[in-house]
C-alpha cells in the first residue's frame, strides 16, 4: 500500500509539471498574438504554400525590445592656424 501511494503521489506531481511547462510555453508559443509579436520585430514572416495555408518562418534575428546604446560620434578636430607673438 506505501508504494503504490508514492507511485501515485510521484504520478500526480509529474503530470502537474508538465501541465506546468505546457501551459508557460507550448500554449503561448502556438498564439497568433505572440506570432505577431515576432513578426512585428522583424523576426518572421507569414507564408503561404500552394495549397493556401497559411504558415510562418523564421527570416532574421528578431529585434530586441530594448535600444542599444548609441556610441557617441567623435569629431575629430579641425586645423586652425593659430599665431603666437614673441613679446
Amino acid at each position: 500500500m506505501r508504494r503504490r501511494r508514492f507511485f501515485l503521489i510521484g504520478m500526480l506531481c509529474g503530470v502537474m509539471i508538465t501541465s506546468a511547462f505546457t501551459y508557460a510555453f507550448a500554449i503561448p508559443a502556438n498564439s497568433n498574438y505572440w506570432r505577431m509579436e515576432i513578426w512585428k520585430r522583424g523576426g518572421a514572416a507569414w507564408t503561404f504554400d500552394k495549397d493556401g495555408n497559411i504558415s510562418w518562418k523564421w527570416m532574421v534575428e528578431p529585434i530586441p525590445d530594448t535600444p542599444s546604446p548609441t556610441k557617441r560620434a567623435v569629431v575629430p578636430p579641425s586645423k586652425v592656424n593659430v599665431r603666437t607673438e614673441r613679446l
